[in-house]
């Protein structure tokens, strides 16, 4: 929470409500610039939401726009799939290719330029998230933490306008969460992203996120900005869903 982000261009737009079974979330938010957590006890829709952000799910109403695009529309009929709306995703597990290296791995998600080009690529973003050392080491060997390192360079390789990331820490103890929390701080500074981070851990809150949309289970969504280093905020976002 260190980086001014108030004059920045929206980089999401939701207003959506979507169904899934017999539960129903509703979420109105904008992300702009930097980090807005989605914060909220488990069950209370967080990943339902970022899941119909990425198109995996769709609205039952409302509206999903990145930047002046709008992607999900379901009053005219628009949704646009997930592979056209050049997303980044790291999720709790990475998802990895086992058969195929890290530099591989990250090398499907560059878009331009010939073969050559696109591993010299992918080997700049294993350098940019400090695991260019495991370029060719055998992916089912790597640790929790190597394996979300390399999924946070696929995701980035790739370009996108939005990055989306869904308890990518949980899996993974204590001090490897503080290192890649601040290797996903640093990356989206330096590159001037726009990340949507779904959690439930406060740690995440107070050393990761610009703003926050706080979830209840069957309410709408609130959101806040976090003013930096002010402690209090953590206790007054804890009284509100508490």
């Amino acid at each position: 929470m260190t980086t001014d982000r108030s004059r920045a261009d929206p980089g999401v737009t939701v207003d959506i409500t979507t169904t899934v079974g017999a539960f129903t979330v509703t979420a109105d938010f904008t992300a702009s610039a930097g980090i807005t957590a989605l914060f909220g006890p488990s069950g209370s829709g967080k990943s339902v939401t970022l899941a119909t952000v990425a198109g995996l799910l769709r609205p039952d109403r409302g509206t999903i726009a990145l930047g002046d695009s709008v992607v999900a529309d379901p009053a005219r009929g628009v949704h646009v799939p997930t592979q056209d709306r050049r997303l980044g995703m790291v999720f709790q597990h990475a998802g990895l290719l086992p058969h195929r290296s890290p530099l591989d791995n990250v090398a499907i998600a560059v878009r331009t330029g010939n073969r050559t080009r696109r591993r010299e690529l992918a080997g700049s973003w294993l350098d940019r998230v400090h695991a260019g050392h495991l370029a060719t080491t055998p992916t089912a060997t790597l640790s929790g933490g190597e394996q979300q390192r390399i999924a946070l360079a696929r995701a980035l390789a790739g370009q996108p306008r939005l990055l989306l990331l869904d308890e990518p820490f949980s899996a993974l103890d204590q001090p490897t969460r503080r290192s890649l929390r601040q290797l996903v701080r640093d990356l989206v500074d330096a590159h001037d992203l726009t990340a949507i981070v779904v959690t439930h851990d406060l740690d995440d809150i107070a050393h990761l996120a610009d703003r926050v949309v706080l979830y209840e289970p069957g309410s709408t969504t609130t959101s806040h900005d976090l003013e930096p280093d002010r402690p209090d905020e953590l206790l007054r976002l804890l009284r509100l869903i508490t």
